[in-house]
């Protein structure tokens, strides 16, 4: 009976983490990209966070550059991301997660560029929660 439970409550904790993962993705995304925040990086990304950016290697502080530099650009795009997960896989304190990343930007209510890309990436359980510790961004060409 106790092995049952135990299987039982690995499932319950394994779905609760993939949960927990999957709005990582969207929060951070929201948070960072579409807000243009550099204060929200340490809440989402580990100090020694990479992110493969369609063949650039960037850190938090290449993205805190990118973030400030964009936030001159008047007036600022609204981004709205959408996340359709394709895959997560939790090991007990690691987990990778695959995903289509489509963001919508718009400005004065128009939309200027729609954009879509393939993702994935490694997160760790951390005191704070699950964070990045890498990501992979390889865009998709539109139709």
């Amino acid at each position: 009976m106790l092995f049952f439970n135990s299987i039982a409550f690995a499932q319950v904790s394994s779905e609760m983490h993939k949960k927990q993962i999957q709005n990582l993705v969207l929060e951070s995304f929201d948070e960072i990209w579409s807000k243009l925040e550099p204060t929200n990086i340490e809440k989402y990304y580990t100090k020694d966070f990479l992110l493969l950016e369609h063949g650039e290697v960037w850190n938090n502080d290449t993205i805190t550059e990118y973030l400030n530099k964009a936030k001159l650009n008047l007036p600022i795009p609204k981004r709205v991301n959408t996340i359709e997960i394709i895959a997560i896989k939790v090991t007990n304190k690691t987990a990778w997660v695959a995903y289509h990343n489509y963001a919508t930007i718009t400005a004065d209510d128009k939309i200027i560029r729609k954009v879509h890309w393939l993702e994935s990436a490694t997160v760790i359980l951390t005191n704070k929660g699950w964070k990045f510790n890498m990501l992979h961004s390889t865009r998709v060409k539109s139709e």
